[in-house]
């Protein structure tokens, strides 16, 4: 019998109906199989399942019922929730893409990462609304919202464009929903994370992309002041083909970084044009010339560089984050929180951003769907990295800048960047990220297809 009460022939029984791996706690395999992005958000399972087909999945979740368990799923594990006690499904092996070039569309398993599906998509011409990291789970994404980096403010959020989910449902059901099949679900999961089920496959459409303009440029921090204020003005008057953000970071000695930047306090100016090049150029030459530029990497680019705007660490990377939504950004909020991370403030965090929003983002889709942050012109989202004694003091900060901003806070937040410990999302937090209507219905639609509440190892949304 095992810690969490589970016997190990039921382990066996399960495992003999399951052709990816089984594993519990001590056996070859499970440490690996349980392992996240995030060090400080560690899995600890009853036993974990690494499922090689939709029937896989399905035995797990049926499994846990059986047993009393929660089900908690993992790709890479960016955001994930702790899992003690839980069967951890690994969706890993689930990373089949192909595309129907005539639709415009992909399927995506539910393991597969942004960087296996633009290695179908670029071939043949199309795009999808992707993530800003290549290296993280496009499933994740999707079902969280998912903002771009790119086709975002051209084409809404990642959730606007799925067509179709392939979905087992607490019941050990596997289904496929779309808005005619059953609408209700199919609002709840495009928005509703993984309350409702596990993904192990879904439809997006794609978009004939090819090439954007575009990238990164850093600057001194010393000019913080200048650009941020400079960015605030300019972002919110770009055309719906622009998007942008900008980034006041303390960047790590990475001999991986160019010269100038490592160990450097710069901020990083990040911007993408789909469209003519010489467009681009000229859309982004204001805040080419608002400060002396270190590195520039903002260039005509094909599809396939979309993860060179950012450059986020594929990690692992031991981090603490808060977000918050904002429903304007004046002088005041610049200044407020440049009194925290800009020059001479001794900022303990790696990076403090902003992302610009508006465009389609705004537009609600039809279908409409669970994501909660239509209207909201600008996000921040800040994080620090560090080992376990310096985690008072970057919660501790991370607060301050929340803190500093609040006047001007919006009352949604991203569900994809809500942290994935307790402080920044508690089940007020939650609650609030979706905002009453949403997260009622969302409740509502929660108690018909896991009254049990079955998969609550996440961002939780409890049924009504």
């Amino acid at each position: 019998m095992s810690e969490h009460g589970i016997d190990e022939a039921a382990v066996a029984a399960l495992a003999a109906t399951v052709t990816g791996l089984v594993a519990a706690p001590g056996d070859a395999g499970f440490d690996e199989e349980c392992a996240t992005y995030n060090p400080y958000t560690p899995m600890r399972p009853a036993v974990v399942v690494g499922a090689a087909s939709g029937r896989d999945v399905a035995a797990a979740i049926r499994f846990a019922g059986e047993h009393g368990l929660p089900v908690a799923t993992l790709t890479t594990g960016h955001q994930v929730r702790g899992a003690d006690g839980a069967v951890l499904i690994n969706l890993r092996r689930l990373n089949r893409v192909t595309v129907d070039v005539d639709a415009r569309t992909a399927r995506i398993g539910g393991g597969a990462l942004w960087s296996e599906v633009l290695a179908v998509t670029t071939p043949a011409g199309l795009a999808p609304v992707n993530g800003s990291a290549p290296h993280v789970g496009a499933t994740g994404y999707l079902l969280g919202g998912g903002h771009s980096p790119t086709l975002g403010r051209l084409y809404g959020y990642g959730a606007d464009t799925v067509r179709s989910v392939e979905i087992v449902t607490a019941d050990g059901n596997a289904r496929r929903v779309t808005a005619d099949s059953d609408p209700d679900l199919f609002f709840a999961v495009r928005g509703g994370k993984g309350n409702f089920g596990v993904v192990t496959a879904l439809e997006v459409e794609l978009f004939p992309v090819t090439r954007f303009y575009g990238g990164a440029v850093f600057v001194a921090g010393e000019h913080a002041p200048t650009l941020l204020h400079a960015w605030r003005t300019w972002a919110p008057a770009l055309p719906e083909s622009a998007t942008t953000s900008v980034a006041v970071q303390r960047l790590p000695p990475d001999p991986a970084l160019p010269e100038p930047l490592r160990g450097a306090f710069v901020v990083a100016l990040r911007f993408a044009f789909i469209g003519d090049a010489a467009e681009g150029e000229r859309v982004f030459a204001p805040m080419r010339g608002a400060a002396p530029i270190l590195v520039d990497g903002v260039r005509d680019r094909p599809y396939a560089e979309v993860g060179l705007i950012h450059t986020d660490p594929p990690g692992p990377l031991p981090y603490v984050d808060r977000t918050t939504g904002l429903r304007d950004l004046p002088a005041e909020a610049v200044d407020a929180l440049l009194a925290l991370v800009g020059p001479g403030t001794g900022c303990p965090l790696v990076s403090v951003e902003l992302r610009a929003l508006g465009g389609a983002l705004d537009r609600r889709p039809e279908p409409p769907n669970a994501v909660a942050t239509r209207g909201m012109p600008f996000v921040l989202f800040g994080f620090g990295v560090g080992g376990p004694e310096a985690l008072p003091q970057l919660r501790g900060y991370l607060g301050r800048v929340l803190d500093a901003v609040s006047p001007w806070a919006h009352g949604r937040q991203m569900a994809n960047f809500l942290s994935a410990v307790d402080e920044g999302a508690t089940p007020a937090e939650v609650r609030a990220a979706y905002g009453d209507e949403i997260y009622d219905r969302l409740s509502k639609i929660k108690q018909v297809y896991d009254p049990g509440n079955l998969f609550r190892a996440n961002h939780n949304i409890p049924p009504a």
